[in-house]
């Protein structure tokens, strides 16, 4: 995530404002700029950008933002979209009857927007499922009925279900640990459930890929049932951290690619934030990690990702245990994991410099909005 400022006063701002804390500036994510900006009003529900690169263009705010306040990204003005790109792709929202719903959509709508601004960067926007009904991507969020049937997390030809209750830190933090996992986030959710949506995607049928995925991940046609339930009943190997990013990797093919797909987009996205904030590495000792390489993560070479990862997952693990706090990075990359995650970036590079994917939600259709709350927001959730 690269650093942003308010266009009116040079303030530091962060992608998830909505109003510049010095000077009181509307804020407002533009993803055909990549970027956030300030706002002046411009009458008749219409703002202004600031942006130098805007040029005093016109935008709407997104309904869920005007009116929902979950959102904070902005819509041109001669749109007929309600809902902004990133909204377009929630197709089942909670209940909003239930008081704490609106806090964890917002939570969940805050991941979705991180990880949808790491894919554009990396080339690789997504299209809306109403767009491209055989293709495009679509989220619900759901809750537990009460009837003893909970929602599952996970991924089926383009939809992506969340559990609202991973939303609930209290929650997460209890399955976490209940499952044993040393990292457990809703953005890791997210990017997680977006490997599969990708492997269908790029990997599942095109020949230059297939075979390679088989040699480093198995086999993707065993069958999922069956290793789900020996997971569940054995748990992973005792050495599986010699080849698999995390113990659930080694449950199936698809589960590893999954999970090494999320973590290359972990890699990329704090080590983009790194270099956004100028961050340097020089110790006294020369002996000791240093980092002064500033490449685009989106130019870097594998190699050269790896070499400025490593010094920064020291610092940020020593800066956590100075707070009190356990690791910031819990994970250790064997030599087969390091090519796994070679191989995904090997993908999404083929796939940016060809084009295969990107692009492909600017010219959404906007989505059907069944009657709701407000009138006006995605389907929600019965309970």
């Amino acid at each position: 995530m690269k650093t942003f400022h308010c266009n009116h006063c040079s303030q530091l701002v962060f992608f998830e404002n909505v109003r510049c804390e010095r000077c009181e500036s509307l804020l407002g994510y533009v993803p055909e700029l990549h970027e956030i900006s300030a706002f002046e009003d411009a009458g008749d529900g219409r703002w202004r950008s600031l942006h130098p690169r805007a040029d005093g263009a016109l935008f709407r705010q997104c309904h869920n933002y005007a009116v929902e306040n979950v959102c904070n990204w902005m819509i041109p003005a001669d749109s007929p979209d309600t809902l902004c790109r990133a909204c377009q792709l929630t197709r089942t929202i909670p209940n909003l009857s239930t008081p704490e719903n609106r806090l964890y959509w917002y939570r969940l709508e805050v991941a979705k927007r991180r990880l949808l601004y790491t894919l554009s960067e990396l080339g690789l926007d997504v299209p809306s499922r109403d767009a491209n009904p055989e293709q495009g991507l679509a989220f619900e969020f759901l809750a537990d009925d009460g009837n003893g049937e909970p929602v599952m997390t996970g991924h089926d030809n383009g939809l992506i279900t969340l559990n609202i209750a991973e939303a609930d830190d209290a929650h997460r933090e209890k399955v976490r640990t209940a499952m044993g996992e040393p990292y457990r986030t809703l953005l890791g959710h997210f990017r997680h459930e977006t490997g599969h949506y990708y492997f269908s995607r790029l990997v599942e049928n095109n020949t230059r890929w297939l075979e390679p995925f088989r040699e480093l991940f198995g086999d993707e046609r065993a069958d999922y049932g069956d290793a789900l339930n020996a997971y569940y009943r054995d748990g992973a190997p005792a050495d599986w951290q010699a080849s698999y990013i995390s113990a659930y990797a080694t449950m199936h093919p698809w589960e590893d690619w999954a999970e090494t797909w999320a973590h290359y987009l972990l890699i990329v996205d704090v080590l983009d934030t790194a270099n956004s904030y100028g961050l340097a590495l020089l110790p006294d000792d020369p002996s000791e990690p240093t980092l002064t390489d500033r490449t685009p993560v989106e130019e870097a070479s594998f190699g050269n990702l790896m070499k400025r990862w490593l010094p920064l997952t020291y610092a940020l693990n020593s800066l956590n245990r100075s707070l009190g706090m356990p690791d910031g990075y819990p994970f250790t990359l064997a030599a087969p994991v390091i090519d796994k995650l070679r191989f995904v970036h090997r993908v999404i590079a083929s796939a940016a410099d060809s084009g295969a994917g990107t692009q492909a939600g600017e010219a959404a259709a906007p989505m059907p909005i069944p009657a709701g709350e407000s009138g006006a927001a995605p389907n929600q959730d019965p309970m």
